[in-house]
């Protein structure tokens, strides 16, 4: 298994697939509406507020999610933090992230003053693993007056993020029982799974709240922007309201009756958005394409497999994804070397949050799977036209 030329046999593979001239990890796939879109919105001068694309774009990924109420904002990131705002993480509270997903998903809870509080994955869907949730929480935490405490530190443990990594959906049920015990509320980081679904439920409509990310990396694009998802109308509102500045209504006067964000997603960008959510049975059609030409490039290299979708469930496959076995892991940046050197930009997953210096005092469970996963995972070039 392995051996000297395992990375060059990788090299091959990734290059029958994305072609000679070398590929970056995910691009946008334009060529619809959306110049068409963005000379309208440049016409119509709207191109901050006040225009139709806003509205447009939240009504369309209702349609695309199922969501009942959706609210447009500048990114993924502050999607994630009104979110945690809606269910009431506030200065000092903990709230449990997984220590495998990108450095977002910690700033938005140090954003609000709050302490990340990192928990390990699943090997297999790479999602926070509710049982070791369960087991962790037992033996580090109890309920005081309805509210789960951190008996190490005395903080409240207020919420949890589920993060769907690389578009994967993480495994809901269990997480959502774990938080039901604990008295923790469910905020969905589901910033790369736009189009995923878990048994027929759209990704960031399962927990309270969910955000979605629309950065330029993404399976579509508005250049930089995200959205809130939210079931309940009292949260959606609050949550428009603390995007827009918590401004009240009124004809001509400014008065803000508590402290917001200026986090609107502006007219122009939502134009690009509306173009790209026409295309994405297209785009999502595309990626399956993709991981059938690797799965068939990959097929007779020894010691490494293709990450496919968890059962009963549907990957918009954002990142397509192997996974190399541990005894050929020691090839891991030979892989990474040689792919890139050759113009090929493939990566490893995001270093595990705990070890970064701004997060590394933070509380923690153990994370042997973060750690296994972040030695044995490589995202491949992604961009959906590659199909």
């Amino acid at each position: 298994m392995g051996g000297s030329g395992f990375p060059e046999k990788v090299l091959a593979a990734v290059r029958s697939v994305a072609g000679e001239h070398g590929a970056v990890l995910h691009e946008p796939t334009f060529g619809g509406n959306e110049e068409r879109n963005l000379h309208a919105c440049l016409r119509s001068t709207f191109v901050a507020s006040g225009g139709r694309y806003v509205d447009e774009f939240e009504a369309e990924l209702g349609a695309v999610t199922g969501s009942a109420h959706v609210i447009a904002v500048a990114s993924g990131t502050a999607a994630l933090q009104v979110a945690l705002r809606l269910v009431g993480v506030a200065v000092g509270d903990e709230v449990l992230v997984p220590a495998l997903t990108f450095v977002a998903t910690a700033n938005a809870v140090s954003f609000l003053g709050a302490v990340p509080h990192f928990v390990d994955c699943e090997a297999t869907t790479f999602g926070l693993d509710p049982s070791a949730l369960r087991e962790h929480l037992e033996a580090n935490a109890e309920m005081r007056g309805g509210r789960c405490i951190n008996r190490s530190t005395g903080r409240v443990i207020r919420a949890v993020i589920p993060v769907h990594v690389f578009g994967h959906p993480a495994p809901l049920e269990g997480l959502l029982r774990v938080a039901d015990e604990h008295g923790i509320a469910v905020v969905e980081d589901a910033a790369e799974s736009l189009g995923s679904t878990r048994k027929s439920v759209h990704t960031g409509t399962i927990g309270e709240v969910g955000a979605l990310s629309f950065n330029g990396n993404k399976i579509v694009t508005t250049g930089g922007g995200g959205a809130v998802l939210t079931n309940a109308p009292e949260l959606a509102a609050r949550a428009r309201h603390l995007a827009h500045t918590a401004k009240v209504d009124h004809p001509w006067e400014y008065v803000h009756d508590e402290v917001g964000y200026n986090y609107r997603l502006p007219e122009i960008n939502a134009a690009l958005g509306c173009a790209q959510l026409e295309r994405l049975p297209e785009l999502l059609e595309r990626k399956r394409s993709l991981l059938a030409r690797y799965t068939h490039a990959f097929e007779d290299i020894d010691g490494l497999e293709l990450v496919s979708e968890p059962p009963g469930c549907s990957s918009n496959y954002w990142l397509h994804t192997i996974k190399i076995a541990e005894p050929v892991a020691v090839h891991r940046d030979s892989i990474l070397e040689l792919c890139n050197a050759s113009g090929y930009h493939l990566r490893p997953p995001w270093r595990p949050l705990h070890r970064l210096e701004p997060y590394g005092g933070c509380p923690r469970a153990g994370l042997p799977i973060a750690e296994h996963l972040y030695r044995t995972l490589i995202n491949l070039p992604s961009s959906a036209h590659l199909a």
